[in-house]
């Protein structure tokens, strides 16, 4: 919670929105600036997963998130991940590794239509 409170949302370029389904919370979308990138993350509770929320809140993100290009750095093996950020525009980039784990960047360059 510290993490959240002050890195988060005590940083005022930080955009975050709260994902609900039937008024409870389901998950979050957050954007910040890491070394003059604009990145992208996200959590979807697993009780949501497949039902096509993920998309409907990337999507609306989207829509209030303005900068481009976006950057996200999924983990290489969180396929699901990946397919969602690629359905809204995401382009594979390259590869990275943070220590031990391979993540894969993706950019979004403008607006999805």
């Amino acid at each position: 919670m510290t993490h959240w409170a002050t890195k988060v949302l005590g940083d005022p370029t930080v955009f975050v929105q709260a994902v609900t389904v039937d008024g409870e919370l389901a998950g979050n979308a957050v954007a910040w600036w890491d070394e003059g990138r604009r990145f992208i993350g996200y959590w979807l509770g697993r009780q949501h997963w497949g039902r096509g929320i993920g998309t409907r809140a990337l999507a609306l993100f989207l829509e209030r998130e303005k900068a481009r290009p976006l950057y996200a750095d999924p983990f290489v093996g969180n396929t699901g991940s990946v397919r969602l950020l690629e359905k809204h525009g995401f382009r594979r980039t390259e590869t990275v590794r943070y220590g031990e784990h391979e993540h894969i960047m993706l950019v979004l360059d403008e607006n999805p239509t």
